[in-house]
């Protein structure tokens, strides 16, 4: 997808976000997937966001083994749909994809380009007979340092006037939650400085749809690129260590917390849909 502002890159492998080109300002905005780092750009996270206690889940009475983020980001996509500003991608359920989620499904994502700003749009099909209980989530990692001679620690994180905002850490045993225990993370004008071992314990979970716009702004506190996820109940941020990206990552549903043991149907924001039921959801990435 290309205008006059930005050239955006789609991959059929994982539907997934592999490039903004931003022309005006003659810089890639998106994270290389370099994997001494991290190997990826911007996956979809499906049928599961984050992992599950000890990586499986219970539906109907019967376990199910998923890994980290579902099955989603490494399956081919197929694409449907191509218009002069969006293109449309579509994933099927197979009888592998039964294996870790037994439902009949379909995924359709959509990239939809106008001016400096994508709209990335998820629609899941309920083509089973059973009532189907997912989470679904966006992780893309935007290059942070971006501009010469700067580090990570020079950037800051952008939220919408909030003056604190409440968060959880992982438990590294399992890659879950760890609910009994919030941190605070103080904003001065909605702002904080991305902090030298902000991400020494992995991802910053924020829950209760705290988040409805979050951004990355240059070392003189110009915006430089915004995530704008209204009605989305959870969030992430996260970076690979010291790694040169920072993730913005608007979630429906989210990890399990470290020992959930119940019905994945009992899972706090678990998204619900009917048979023939549609879900449709979308965030939008602004390069400033």
């Amino acid at each position: 997808l290309e205008n006059d502002q930005l050239c955006v890159t789609i991959s059929d492998h994982g539907a997934e976000l592999s490039g903004i080109f931003d022309k005006k300002n003659d810089r890639e905005i998106l994270w290389n997937a370099d994997p001494s780092h991290w190997k990826r750009h911007a996956p979809v996270l499906f049928p599961n966001v984050g992992r599950y206690y000890e990586d499986h889940c219970l539906i109907n009475g019967k376990t199910y083994t998923s890994g980290q983020h579902g099955f989603a980001r490494d399956m081919e996509f197929i694409c449907v749909e191509e218009t002069e500003n969006s293109v449309t991608h579509l994933l099927e359920s197979t009888d592998e994809t039964k294996k870790a989620w037994p439902y009949e499904f379909q995924l359709y994502i959509t990239h939809t380009l106008e001016g400096r700003d994508l709209t990335v749009a998820w629609k899941v099909v309920n083509k089973d007979q059973e009532i189907m209980y997912f989470t679904v989530g966006a992780h893309p990692a935007f290059n942070v340092p971006i501009l010469p001679d700067t580090k990570r620690e020079d950037y800051h994180l952008t939220f919408s006037g909030q003056k604190e905002l409440t968060y959880h850490l992982l438990d590294t045993r399992y890659g879950t939650a760890i609910p009994e225990k919030s941190y605070t993370l103080a904003l001065e004008n909605g702002s904080c400085q991305i902090a030298e071992g902000m991400f020494d314990k992995d991802a910053l979970i924020f829950d209760d749809g705290q988040i409805t716009k979050a951004g990355i702004a240059l070392p003189d506190g110009t915006p430089y690129v915004e995530i704008s996820c209204e009605g989305f109940p959870n969030f992430g941020i996260w970076s690979a260590g010291d790694a040169p990206f920072v993730c913005l990552e608007p979630w429906m549903g989210r990890c399990d917390n470290t020992g959930y043991d119940k019905e994945l149907s009992q899972k706090p924001n678990i998204n619900v849909l009917e048979p023939e039921g549609i879900f449709d959801k979308s965030y939008v990435i602004s390069v400033r």
